[in-house]
């Protein structure tokens, strides 16, 4: 079983940079490792995507240029760097693994969630 585990959260003003951590116990070699996202009242959003080796990355448009996602396999670590933070980057923020090397875009396929973290952003 893969647990997985986000941390750095919080409170931040427009304009400024959280980086959100994601730990991972169990098994992960060749995983391929996400980021989604979910407001109150929306669906949960695509972020951004590494595939196992960290050889690619994708992001969502909404983030693009903002965020830069990166792992450490021999930590069984993942993160997201978040700049320039917006209002509407507001979510609870979830740690997501696919067990397969390349990378989605879509949830469909991610076997594994971390609990989520709340990022709140004020304008």
């Amino acid at each position: 079983q893969v647990r997985l585990v986000e941390s750095g959260g919080g409170l931040v003003q427009a304009g400024g940079s959280l980086r959100l951590s994601c730990v991972a116990s169990g098994r992960t070699f060749s995983y391929a490792m996400g980021w989604f996202r979910q407001a109150p009242g929306k669906e949960r959003e695509f972020v951004a995507t590494i595939t196992w080796n960290g050889g690619s990355t994708y992001y969502a448009e909404s983030v693009k240029g903002r965020f830069s996602i990166s792992r450490d396999n021999a930590k069984n670590m993942v993160y997201l760097q978040m700049n320039s933070l917006k209002p509407e980057d507001t979510a609870v923020y979830y740690c997501a693994a696919d067990p397969s090397p390349g990378a989605s875009t879509s949830p469909r396929g991610y076997k594994y969630w971390g609990q989520g973290t709340q990022v709140t952003v004020s304008s």
